[in-house]
Formats: C-alpha cells, sequence, structure tokens
C-alpha cells in the first residue's frame, strides 16, 4: 500500500521543517524560562576566565557603591564589649537614613505611608549577592588565606572578591565549646580546624565515630563553583569545598551563597552563613526550613545544595553521595556537639542574675520581654521558638531591582537563636543589618514598638549579656 501526498501539502511541511530548523530562528528567539542550569559549556574555560576577570571590577565597584550608599562602614567598636574570642563588636546604627528624617520620624509612619513617600531605608532591603548573576559560595579572605596556607587548596574566585569589611565580620578563627566537654572551654587551641590537625586537636576527646565524622566535615567536596570541571569559578581544577569552609570551627566566617531552592535568580535569597552553635536545640533546617534534623541537612547539603539546588549539575560536576546509616550520622553528631558561648550573666532558666548584670541590662531585659516583644518569638533559655515567621516587610516598600535582586516579599524566615548573638554579625537571613543597633530600629520599625531612644540602647546592651 502505499500513500500519496500531494504538492501542495509536500510545499506546507517544508515550510514547517525550515522554521523549526532554522538555526537564524532559534538564535532570534529568546530562552524560554527554566528550573535548570545548562550542562553544555558554551564557551571554552580560558574564554570564560578572560571575560569574568576583565568584568570584575565593574561588577565590584557596583556592590561597593552599593554598601556605602546604604552603610557606615567605618571601625566603631562598641566600648566595652567583645565576642567569646575577644575580637571588637561594631557598634551603632549603620543604616543610613532617607534625607530629612529620623528614626523617631519612620517609627510613627504606618507602613503604608513609608511605602508611599518612598521612605524605606535602603539598608533594610533585601541585601543582593556581590554578584547576583552569577551568585555561588564566597569566602572572606581571611579564610581563604588560611586554608591555602594549611591545605594549599584555593578557594579563590577569579571572578569575585568578598566585598564587607573584616570589622562586621565574626572572629576568625572562632572558639569551639563542645557540649560533651563544657570543663574545657574553648578546645581550638586558637587554630582553624581543617583537615591537617583535626585528630591533634580532637582525639581523645571524640569518640571514633565523632571524629570519623569530623574527617568528614573538613574534607573537601566538588561544588558549583569549585570543581575539576571547566564551568567552574577557580582558576585551577578544585578538590571542592568542606563544610567546615563556611561554618568554621562549627560556627561561621559570613560566607555568602545564593539559596539554592528558589527560581528565577532574580528572587534567590543571598544567605548569610548561621553559626552550627546549638544545632542540637533546633528543629528547621534549610534556606525554606524544609529539613527537619540535621542529618537531612547534612545529606541534602551534599546532594544538592552545593550545586545550588541542581541535582542534575550535580551529577556532572561530582557530587558527593554520604551513606545514611554511618557517614551522615557521623557528621550530623559532631555538628550537634558544638554549644553556645558561655553567659555567664544568665542563669539556669536563661533570665539575667540580678547579681551580676548592670541596670542597663536588666531594664534591657525588661524591654525584650514587654515592651520590645522579643521574647514572642525569641523564647529563652535558648532564645528561639523553632519556628517560622513572616515579616512582611513588603508593607513598606515597591518592589525594585537592586543589582540584580529583586526587592520584594521575603516569605517566613526562621527565628534564629539569639544565645551567642553578638559573635555573629552580620544580622537577619540575608546579612543585610550590620549591627544589633540596627537590627534593633529595623525590627521596631516592622513590629510598631514605639522604643525610646534609652529603650534601644538598653536592649542592645541587654542582647551582648545572651
Amino acid at each position: 500500500m502505499s500513500i500519496i501526498t500531494s504538492r501542495p501539502t509536500v510545499v506546507r511541511l517544508a515550510l514547517i521543517a525550515s522554521f523549526i530548523f532554522s538555526p537564524q530562528t532559534l538564535a532570534q528567539d529568546e530562552a524560554p524560562p527554566s528550573s535548570y542550569m545548562p550542562v553544555v559549556d558554551k564557551e571554552s574555560f580560558s574564554d570564560t576566565l578572560k571575560r569574568m576577570r576583565e568584568e570584575k571590577p565593574s561588577v565590584e565597584k557596583r556592590h561597593k557603591e552599593l554598601l556605602n550608599k546604604r552603610y557606615d562602614l567605618s571601625d566603631k567598636p562598641a566600648q566595652g564589649v567583645t565576642m567569646s574570642g575577644g575580637k571588637a563588636v561594631q557598634g551603632g546604627v549603620r543604616v543610613k537614613l532617607p534625607r530629612g528624617t529620623s528614626w523617631e520620624d519612620l517609627a510613627k509612619m504606618s507602613p503604608e505611608n513609608i511605602r508611599e513617600k518612598e521612605l524605606w531605608p535602603e539598608g533594610f532591603y533585601p541585601l543582593p549577592h556581590p554578584n547576583q548573576n552569577e551568585g555561588g559560595m564566597l569566602f572572606p579572605q581571611f579564610h581563604i588565606d588560611a586554608i591555602k596556607d594549611q591545605e594549599g587548596r584555593d578557594l579563590t574566585r577569579f571572578d569575585l572578591d568578598f566585598l564587607l569589611p573584616d570589622t562586621f565580620l565574626p572572629e576568625f578563627p572562632p572558639p569551639i565549646f563542645l557540649t560533651t566537654r563544657p570543663d574545657l572551654g574553648d578546645v581550638s587551641q586558637g587554630k582553624a580546624v581543617t583537615l591537617t590537625n583535626f585528630f591533634e586537636l580532637f582525639n581523645g576527646i571524640l569518640n571514633p565515630k565523632q571524629l570519623e565524622g569530623m574527617r568528614l566535615l573538613v574534607t573537601p567536596f566538588p561544588q558549583q563553583q569549585f570543581n575539576a570541571t571547566a564551568d567552574r569559578r577557580s582558576e585551577k581544577p578544585s578538590l571542592g569545598v568542606a563544610c567546615l569552609d563556611c561554618h568554621i570551627n562549627g560556627h561561621t566566617n559570613a560566607a555568602t551563597h545564593l539559596v539554592g531552592d528558589i527560581r528565577p535568580q532574580k528572587h534567590r535569597h543571598r544567605i548569610d552563613t548561621p553559626t552550627l552553635r546549638g544545632v542540637n536545640i533546633q528543629r528547621l533546617f534549610g534556606s525554606q526550613r524544609a529539613l527537619k534534623s540535621v542529618e537531612d541537612f547534612t545529606e541534602f547539603e551534599q546532594r544538592a545544595a552545593y550545586f545550588d539546588g541542581d541535582p542534575v549539575i550535580a551529577t556532572k560536576k561530582g557530587v558527593n553521595i554520604l551513606e545514611r546509616g554511618s557517614q551522615v550520622h557521623f557528621m550530623a553528631e559532631v555538628q550537634e556537639l558544638f554549644d553556645f558561648p558561655p553567659a555567664p550573666k544568665l542563669n539556669l532558666l536563661g533570665r539575667l542574675d540580678k547579681n551580676k548584670a548592670t541596670e542597663q541590662e536588666l531594664r534591657g531585659e525588661e524591654i525584650f520581654f514587654g515592651k520590645g516583644q522579643c521574647s514572642a518569638c525569641h523564647t529563652p533559655p535558648y532564645f528561639t521558638d523553632n519556628l517560622m515567621h513572616n515579616l512582611r516587610t513588603e508593607r513598606f516598600f515597591k518592589p525594585k531591582m537592586i543589582n540584580g535582586r529583586l526587592a520584594s516579599a521575603d516569605g517566613p524566615i526562621k527565628t534564629f537563636p539569639l544565645r551567642g548573638i553578638k559573635d555573629s554579625p552580620p544580622y537577619l537571613h540575608d546579612g543585610r543589618l550590620m549591627t544589633l543597633d540596627d537590627t534593633v530600629e529595623f525590627f521596631n520599625i516592622v513590629l510598631g514598638t514605639q522604643l525610646t531612644e534609652q529603650d534601644k540602647k538598653d536592649l542592645v546592651a541587654y542582647m551582648y549579656t545572651l
């Protein structure tokens, strides 16, 4: 049996085929939105290296201008206050006010009024990644130097440097306090824990499975920007990144990234790396808090978060599949040993000891549990309710693009523990607030608490004791 096709039909089919497969048509059409990153490289590594190095000065200039427009980044330590290891804590409100207004004026205005008059302070908008369109893990220079010195591993990105001043970052290396050996105090011996020294530091303190967990936490594995493929952001092929590269000594060095579970790129939140101290009392993990155990989080990080939430690209770059029954468990157990720093002025229930606290600290505590409404979410003794809360800051501003980041609704964010909070600047989930003074001003407006200037100072003094 034969099939006879008329000439007009043949012509129509030929025209359709030429349209579908025409290179010109494909080139002219924009790529449709996709949840996936491209697997096939479209330019050589040498071309990428050259292009991004040439773009780097302008990218960094743009972000530095944004930081200077938003904040006073001068070195002004709070008097008599240091982190647990002795580093000075930056004090004072660093967010710059809109011209012609004051914090008192803003606190009295309704969200609608602030929005219509466009008076929401620039430093209260979401903080974009230094290169939002590119994203990826980015480490402070002091951490890069330490890892290169101890391991010979280079976490330098050829396209971008970390741009927040060191004075607004956690101390390095931070002390390590263990839930199992509080009698030892800081067990870090003033060192950054890496693959080169973890055994000498912890042999005799941790048990064998915990030592193995620690080894895995300091072992580098392939990651989106640091791997052996041509699609990387290190000049030379890399072994990758270790868990404790961001969570140095079980704490944080304020390394930044973008959340892996939001698309498209302009909506992705910048991450300020949270501390692992006190993980044992927390019940929500991951940027969207979809993970309910440290084990879940540990496994997820290796499978997806290291690769911007894309398991397809993870396969290309060398995903490290951890064995749940032993490796994941060992790593999680070690993370749950990292304790909060001592707070000598707090009693067993997380309240101030009246014989040790100053009058100002006691006034601050009264505000924290009363007028300031802080304890509604931050309940003692660890000052978290382990819940998510939507602050709905979009009430105060009209959506706008900020260096590639669309400032709009953030959605619910986790209540982070406030124990040891002075050790963990900058603040809020994306690090948009440089000091605790900034944080108090932010929540005074968001919650409408109408704190006086003295109330604010007392509240900050109290939080330094936690």
